[in-house]
């Protein structure tokens, strides 16, 4: 053998087996059916009263025709077309009750995948949307789901019942005329054969189109989420002809994979109709040397016909499912990870106020390490050593990379350092439930995030039992209620996708109210009021130092006016921990914070 045929063997023995597997990955699907097994029963049977129906049709025409016209009885003739009209009207029932049933699972099931698929990504550690893009997560949540609802809802039925029309149609044309049914035996292979070699092309193109569409909608979204940067660099018709360019590439892919779709369909219908001519010229020389009657050749030419739209059915199912197979592959894929920031099994309880009495820090950094995932090689925390003590107002300052942010992050458990621990009232956070970590921090970030809905519900996300007065005391309390009375629908005004209707100063306070509203223990503020202006700044100021009594507070810093009474100050470069101590302490001891204050005030105080 040549090492051309070897590689061509090697091949196709891959090409099958990567067949075998996508069919596989559809049976994982089947387990999202099984709730509703009353539902698939009633359809079965009514798949089953159609396919009966449909096959007592055939016998029906051979009937009108001998009986009726052939006898030349009006009688027998008015009899047959009866029994045709009873056996239409099951036909039609049958049908409604197939197609209503099986698309309700379809779109039951297809809910069911999606809620199953959305349930996981919310709970998946950060790191795995650093390396997925969210426009492809988004693709599987629509597109990909809805070619499962399209399979099982309508596609599965049709393969079902045409394989029981095939079936049944074959053993009906062998009762009607066993030489013309071997006629046809033979032909059916022959219709597979292009079935097989197209299909095969079709899953490729099927899958690499699935991806093409994910890009589009990746590109589209970022775009649209950054409109306003494009219209300020006046990018408009770079990135109208950049989209463009990637629709185009995604029409190319799916031009390629309707032209092979097409290609298997008319070879089907042209190999299919072709053998029922030649078989229709077989019989009617029968019927004219008197050998086969005019019922039994027309019965022959609708359960052949019938054959024949089965077998074309199939052909078309055959590509559908193995477009489905792909969606399945990947939606399987997205269950099956397993999120690396988990609650332990044997999880630990925080101790009670009582039994807390005698811990003086509430938060300790132990020999930290950490490194990003998108950057295992260069350290973002290095040898972290710090101990926060409870009810205590803790400043992080440095420049820009320093690592503040990422202390958040890890408290928060959003990552888990690669060394050392973090301890939480003397407990491993590591050894936490996730939710009683997370529920005794609140999080007010630089850059606030706002949801696409009104104002009753950003706040209220702090605490989603919380009654409407105490919404607007939290309001009042960040002096967000003024201008949020001023909205056109005050509380009930829908804010735009991510708040785009405020101003940067009015979501700031938006999102201290949800903080407010928490009433957490610990208090995480990335620079609150950063994005206020003075007289905003002062009065949400004064919101904070009474949200501050009495309740553990850290606070990242990049204006140290803000920070320059905290009770400890934090200096931090490069990922380290430089210096540690009050604001007068530290303008002696801390070259770094030193340089800082001068450049933010005219003279450094002593």
């Amino acid at each position: 053998m040549s090492k051309t045929d070897k590689d061509n063997s090697q091949s196709s023995k891959a090409d099958n087996k990567k067949k075998q597997q996508a069919f596989k990955s559809l049976m994982p699907i089947f387990s999202f059916i099984k709730p509703y097994k009353l539902m698939v029963g009633l359809a079965l049977l009514a798949l089953l009263l159609t396919s009966g129906v449909n096959l007592s049709l055939g016998q029906g025409v051979k009937f009108v025709i001998d009986n009726g016209f052939i006898a030349g009885s009006k009688q027998q003739l008015t009899s047959a077309i009866m029994v045709l009209i009873v056996l239409i009207v099951l036909l039609a029932i049958g049908t409604f009750s197939r197609f209503y049933l099986m698309s309700w699972l379809g779109e039951r099931v297809s809910a069911d995948i999606r809620s199953a698929v959305f349930n996981k990504i919310v709970t998946l550690h950060p790191s795995y949307f650093e390396e997925n893009r969210s426009g492809e997560l988004m693709s599987r949540l629509t597109t990909d789901t809805a070619l499962l609802q399209s399979i099982i809802g309508s596609s599965f039925s049709m393969a079902l019942r045409s394989v029981l029309m095939l079936i049944g149609g074959l053993v009906m044309l062998l009762v009607t005329n066993s030489k013309l049914t071997l006629f046809v035996m033979v032909c059916v292979p022959l219709i597979l054969v292009p079935m097989m070699i197209y299909g095969k092309k079709v899953r490729s193109l099927a899958q690499s189109s699935q991806d093409a569409i994910a890009d589009i909608g990746t590109y589209a979204g970022e775009i649209i989420q950054n409109i306003k940067v494009v219209q300020s660099y006046t990018h408009e018709k770079r990135e109208q002809q950049a989209f463009a360019d990637e629709v185009e590439k995604a029409f190319m892919v799916a031009k390629r994979r309707i032209k092979q779709r097409s290609f298997l369909i008319a070879t089907v219908i042209f190999l299919t109709f072709g053998a029922i001519s030649v078989m229709l010229w077989v019989g009617g020389m029968d019927v004219l040397e008197g050998t086969m009657s005019g019922g039994e050749l027309g019965a022959f030419v609708f359960y052949a016909i019938m054959v024949a739209m089965s077998v074309a059915t199939v052909a078309e199912v055959y590509g559908e499912l193995q477009r489905a197979a792909g969606s399945a592959t990947r939606l399987l894929e997205l269950l099956d990870v397993k999120s690396d920031i988990q609650t332990p099994a044997n999880k630990q309880s925080l101790p009670t106020q009582r039994e807390n009495k005698d811990q003086t820090s509430v938060l300790t950094f132990e020999n930290v390490d950490f490194y990003y995932p998108s950057r295992p090689d260069r350290p973002a925390l290095k040898n972290i050593n710090l101990s926060i003590p409870s009810g205590k107002v803790v400043a992080l300052v440095g420049p820009s990379g320093a690592g503040k942010t990422t202390l958040f992050e890890l408290l928060q458990r959003f990552y888990d350092p690669q060394k050392g621990q973090i301890s939480c009232q003397g407990i491993d956070i590591k050894s936490l439930d996730l939710i009683e970590l997370r529920h005794l921090m609140g999080m007010v970030p630089q850059h606030p995030v706002l949801f696409s809905s009104d104002v009753w519900h950003n706040i209220r996300y702090g605490n989603p039992d919380a009654s409407d007065e105490a919404v607007i005391d939290a309001a009042k309390r960040a002096h967000a209620h003024e201008f949020i009375e001023q909205l056109p629908e005050g509380y009930q005004s829908f804010l735009g996708e991510q708040g785009v209707r405020l101003s940067g100063g009015q979501k700031q306070r938006i999102a201290l109210a949800r903080a407010i509203l928490k009433d957490p223990d610990i208090l995480l503020l990335d620079e609150a009021t950063s994005a206020l202006d003075a007289q905003s700044e002062y009065h949400v100021q004064a919101a904070l130092n009474e949200l501050m009594t009495n309740r553990t507070t850290i606070i990242i810093a990049h204006r140290l006016a803000t920070v320059v009474h905290a009770d400890i100050i934090v200096v931090m470069d490069e990922g380290m921990i430089v210096d540690v101590g009050d604001h007068k302490s530290l303008l002696v001891s801390s070259p770094l914070y030193q340089r800082l204050c001068e450049l933010q005030f005219d003279q450094v105080e002593q």
